[in-house]
């Protein structure tokens, strides 16, 4: 095995997640998390520029005190703005900011259950920490010229930034302090798509099966996702005990001769066209815990 494919195998980890399936996952080397972050940064300065450079055409056109207002509403709007970036991201479907869906990665809760609103705020409030304010706090006073006269004050920011930086290098997971607290890990993303086969069986096997819109509705995008890992993987354990599952939630009494791959395949056709059907009505349902 090479190198890279011993890295790989070490972040690898097995999770069961509340639907009974035994999911192997990898987590996002550092390498991978680190360029993400950068990558919003660079997104978030961009869009901070374009504002600055709207607001000072706009401040220009008015009185001087008028600017100053402008000034201020830019600083407050940049702070709200840097810091709502990363939290609403990760809470949309995805779970993931453009950055790190770049590099491929997604936030998902370290329990294999949903990723909640609480955890995504701790981790990204802490990211600022950990980071943002330490950074934030030598540079200004690099800037200043001041890390010469705080001395102690310096080191001590310098310090912070370290050991918040160096907190991923020292546990197995690779979790930053975040992450930690908010129960929540960085994910590298599958590249493996269903097949078309996959996909003309689950179609071809439909007109056996006929799921009320309820039975179809019963789950969201989330189990989506992990019913075509179950189909990916073809484990006839794994898809007897999840087509049970299925079985018993939407009370369905299997048909002569049915079996696990034909129902599984065939649910997830029902269930995709379920889902893509009320996203054209402006529904998405996220998980099996969203009523919307």
């Amino acid at each position: 095995m090479s190198v890279a494919g011993q890295a790989d195998a070490g972040r690898v980890r097995d999770l069961v997640t509340p639907e009974g399936v035994d999911l192997r996952l990898t987590i996002g080397a550092v390498a991978e998390r680190a360029s993400a972050y950068v990558l919003d940064v660079v997104f978030i300065n961009i869009g901070l520029l374009l504002l600055w450079l709207a607001a000072g055409a706009a401040a220009g056109m008015f009185h001087a005190k008028v600017q100053g207002v402008a000034t201020v509403v830019f600083t407050l709007v940049s702070f709200v703005v840097t810091n709502a970036y990363f939290i609403v991201f990760e809470l949309t479907t995805r779970a993931a900011t453009p950055g790190k869906r770049i590099m491929g990665l997604r936030v998902a809760a370290r329990d294999g259950g949903r990723l909640t609103a609480e955890a995504v705020f701790t981790r990204n409030v802490m990211r600022e920490i950990e980071v943002s304010l330490p950074f934030r706090f030598l540079v200004f006073a690099a800037i200043g010229g001041l890390l010469p006269v705080i001395g102690w004050l310096g080191l001590l920011g310098l310090a912070w930034t370290l050991i918040f930086a160096g907190f991923p290098l020292f546990n197995r997971d690779r979790l930053r302090a975040g992450d930690f607290m908010a129960g929540t890990w960085v994910l590298k993303l599958p590249r493996q798509r269903l097949t078309i086969d996959l996909l003309d069986a689950g179609q071809g096997s439909q007109s056996r099966f006929a799921f009320t819109q309820d039975q179809a509705g019963a789950y969201g995008v989330k189990e989506l996702h992990v019913l075509e890992d179950v189909l990916r993987r073809k484990d006839r354990e794994v898809m007897a005990a999840v087509a049970q599952r299925i079985r018993t939630k939407i009370a369905w009494r299997p048909l002569d001769g049915e079996t696990d791959a034909d129902f599984l395949a065939a649910y997830y056709a029902a269930l995709r066209q379920r889902l893509e059907a009320r996203l054209l009505f402006g529904h998405r349902r996220k998980d099996k815990f969203d009523k919307a």
